[in-house]
């Protein structure tokens, strides 16, 4: 593959990943919009908690319930499509469709016959309508996650964008309402149909129940995609292959998204009993949430980087690509570190009071979430050579590290340990999974210049923090020329200077 060629492919993924990221954007844009509503409505630190418990068996019963056929789509419908055989593309997803469809809906029945006990197990038996949410925005999850993974291999990008945004637009809306209006509503209005869904006085039945009707929205937007005769055709003979591939995915998933939502699961056993629990919880909870503005760019990355590095796949040059998209990936990651870090004195005040002190888990995080990104780019080589088995060992590990640290540290160090867990978890991760992949998949990745660029960024941090005792203003402006400094230097290893100006002599 020329050149040409190959910074044409750079451009296509740059693209599309500029139209993910929009829907990815806002979705994360609404969502702060939310949290200085939660952190200032719901005072009770333990309240935000509860949900932040809730939203990790939604992340960990997802992973389940998806069995990994995502990627399993993308890799058997790609080798159809090299074939040029698309209706034997289309059949792919339509079985991982039925398949999710099936297993996704026997576990929301279930679930909502056993409500009652599962609510009083978790502590929750005043509350069992918040069971049928979470079953209820799972099963819906499940069945859009396949919908929304056959635009992104179709390069519909711009309708993922609007479906996506549409859906959080919903959930933003039904939070805003149900919060603002619902309260002085029901307190008017007692017997209100609205009142046997969530109560008068705020909580999280508020937040799971948002959510749970955006889950609707977007699956009625899909209505005439599964309308449709061929939506639910299903291939016995193919099956076998696509959960073959699949299913070792998702076990690797499993201890993936343990490891990312692990901590959240330990708060109840490993914090003291004279401290709250779901306090600790709420405010690490609020911390996390401006940390994960980095992996906004991490996020709607994937989203192109996944079908990109497949479809690439079947070039030389494939390698050498790979290689390169991280480079770009790792330094623009540091800038965005740099970004949230330098001005926390601005992005701390989104947290209402009560939570402004888990600030202190931001610098952490966000560098794990800049490793985890790393990983993502790095873990290609198991997925192309077909040896997704490994990625069980490499997340494994990671998890390990994350509940050896939790469970040591937890008990005295509160959430600060279950930050520096993450660190050190998605480092073990990031340092098997190359070495592995030296082995099986060899990729030219330059890690000097990765590493020079993660360690520039948190020093330039660290530099920053002998001015901390400054006034706000002057302070702002110190850590505006920090930021540009990084920027400069990024641009200049990166030949950006000598490319602009080739771009200027052609004119």
């Amino acid at each position: 593959m020329n050149a040409g060629v190959k910074n044409s492919a750079l451009k296509k993924l740059a693209g599309e990943t500029v139209i993910y990221g929009t829907s990815t954007i806002l979705a994360r844009v609404l969502n702060f919009l939310l949290v200085p509503l939660y952190t200032r409505v719901l005072t009770d630190q333990a309240a935000y908690g509860v949900v932040a418990e809730f939203m990790a068996y939604i992340a960990v019963l997802q992973v389940i319930l998806v069995m990994g056929l995502e990627t399993g789509c993308f890799r058997f419908a790609s080798l159809a499509q090299q074939k040029h055989d698309g209706k034997g593309a289309g059949k792919v997803f339509s079985t991982a469709l039925t398949t999710v469809t099936l297993v996704a809906g026997l576990f929301f029945v279930v679930v909502v016959l056993l409500k009652q006990p599962i609510a009083g197990m978790l502590g929750y038996a005043n509350s069992p309508q918040s069971i049928t949410y979470v079953a209820g925005i799972l099963f819906l999850d499940s069945i859009t996650a396949i919908l929304f993974a056959r635009l992104r291999f179709e390069h519909k990008a711009i309708k993922f964008a609007l479906f996506k945004t549409i859906k959080i637009c919903c959930e933003l809306g039904m939070n805003l309402l149900f919060f603002l209006w619902v309260p002085r509503f029901l307190s008017a209005n007692p017997q209100a149909l609205i009142g046997r869904f969530i109560p008068a006085v705020p909580d999280y039945n508020y937040v799971l129940f948002s959510i749970f009707l955006s889950c609707i929205v977007a699956l009625v937007l899909f209505l005439p995609d599964l309308l449709k005769k061929s939506s639910f055709a299903f291939d016995r003979k193919l099956w076998g292959k696509l959960m073959l591939y699949s299913l070792p995915l998702m076990v690797a998933g499993l201890p993936g998204i343990l490891n990312d939502f692990s901590d959240r699961l330990l708060f109840r056993f490993l914090i003291p009993e004279d401290v709250s629990w779901r306090a600790q919880m709420g405010i690490y909870q609020a911390g996390i949430k401006l940390a994960v503005l980095i992996n906004l760019f991490i996020q709607m990355f994937r989203y192109a980087a996944e079908p990109f590095f497949f479809g690439e796949s079947g070039n030389k040059n494939a390698p050498e690509t790979y290689a390169r998209v991280l480079e770009i990936f790792t330094g623009f990651c540091m800038l965005v570190y740099l970004f949230i870090l330098l001005y926390m004195d601005l992005f701390g005040l989104i947290l209402g009071a009560n939570y402004r002190e888990g600030i202190v888990v931001v610098p952490i995080m966000a560098l794990a979430y800049v490793l985890l990104g790393i990983y993502f780019n790095i873990s290609i080589w198991f997925k192309l050579s077909e040896k997704t088995s490994y990625a069980v060992l490499i997340t494994t590990a990671g998890l390990a590290v994350t509940l050896l640290v939790n469970v040591l540290f937890m008990p005295r160090y509160g959430y600060m340990a279950a930050a520096w867990g993450h660190l050190a978890s998605y480092l073990v991760m990031v340092v098997i999974c190359a070495l592995m992949g030296r082995k099986h998949y060899p990729i030219p990745y330059r890690w000097q210049r990765n590493t020079l660029y993660i360690v520039a960024g948190i020093s330039l941090y660290v530099f920053s923090l002998l001015f901390a005792h400054l006034p706000l203003v002057p302070k702002l402006i110190v850590n505006t020329g920090i930021l540009l400094l990084y920027l400069i230097s990024w641009a200049w290893a990166e030949g950006f200077f000598g490319k602009l100006r080739k771009l200027w002599q052609q004119r």
